[in-house]
């Protein structure tokens, strides 16, 4: 069976072997990130309704659960914001009834938790991991480019209210851009904010792959060090990036092509990304990459990190 709404399971730096459920279409979202590894978002609204067909989504992990080993979490999240989806909280509920060891995690940009709905759609998730980049209206325009009815402070009271009602576990993302979001007055309050909340991990982040503006700098070791002291809550880490997997030499070559494909369809990638992401072997990889770039699939290109793959769109 192909898989248009879930992908994976691949392993991932916080949530070990995670399959991921997109119940939005790309690029649709409530924001549109400066940062974000899926590119511009091409559907800025705030419009929740079915983008997906439910009954594919839930007939996709029938058929997955069936075929397949559990993953250790099902993660809603690829090219969009997942809570745009009126389907999610169905979905989770299909997940809890067919495999209800399975640990279920959201990644949301929290802009839509000020709605009672969303926050009861959430509520059956093990993890929710929200993030929060800003809390000035300057800020917040400047690095998320939300949504024209979207007002910062609405955004943070709906954070604050799910924080004080959802029963699992709350792990807080703050994406971190030098000369954007780095100054001490507003981390100072976003350090307010967070302690007041009181979430499980604090997880500071900065650019891994391109983002959607070009010319972005990713922080470094030593800025998010002081981004963590001035955050100034005990719970504060620093992600680190998957490495250093078992190469997959099990994998057939159409396989290899629809897995690289599904995955860099959602966000560019090195081979030493797909290589630790996919658990493929690296030469093997290689070898693919360049054939898809003559088949005119896949384009690449070169940044400070290394060569990065894409898929072309439309291709010519």
């Amino acid at each position: 069976m192909r898989y248009n709404h879930i992908f994976g399971p691949v392993p991932s730096r916080r949530l070990g072997l995670s399959l991921g459920v997109d119940l939005v279409c790309h690029k649709t979202c409530t924001l549109d990130c400066i940062y974000c590894e899926c590119g511009p978002t091409t559907n800025l609204t705030l419009d929740r309704r079915e983008y997906v067909p439910f009954d594919e989504v839930k007939a996709e992990l029938a058929h997955y659960f069936e075929n397949h080993p559990d993953p250790d979490y099902v993660t809603f999240s690829g090219s969009g914001e997942p809570t745009l989806s009126p389907d999610i909280g169905r979905v989770i509920a299909f997940i809890k009834e067919k495999r209800p060891k399975i640990r279920v995690a959201v990644l949301t940009n929290a802009t839509l938790l000020w709605d009672p709905v969303v926050r009861a759609d959430l509520n059956r998730a093990d993890l929710v991991m929200p993030s929060l980049d800003a809390v000035t209206a300057q800020t917040f325009e400047k690095i998320n480019r939300p949504s024209g009815q979207l007002d910062i402070q609405k955004v943070i009271d709906g954070l604050k209210v799910f924080a004080g009602s959802f029963q699992g576990e709350l792990w807080v993302e703050v994406f971190i851009l030098p000369g954007v979001n780095d100054i001490k007055e507003e981390l100072e309050t976003i350090g307010d904010i967070i302690r007041g909340i009181n979430p499980a991990r604090v997880q500071l982040n900065t650019m891994d792959r391109p983002g959607a503006v070009a010319g972005l700098k990713p922080a470094s070791k030593q800025e998010l060090d002081r981004v963590a002291q001035i955050i100034n809550a005990d719970n504060v880490e620093i992600i680190a990036r998957v490495k250093d997997l078992a190469s997959g030499n099990h994998v057939s070559d159409d396989k290899m092509e629809a897995m690289v494909m599904e995955t860099i369809h959602r966000r560019p990638c090195t081979v030493d990304d797909l290589t630790g992401a996919l658990n493929l072997e690296k030469a093997k990889l290689e070898i693919l990459m360049k054939r898809l770039i003559l088949e005119n699939k896949v384009e690449s290109l070169l940044l400070e990190r290394g060569m990065f793959y894409q898929t072309i769109k439309d291709p010519g």
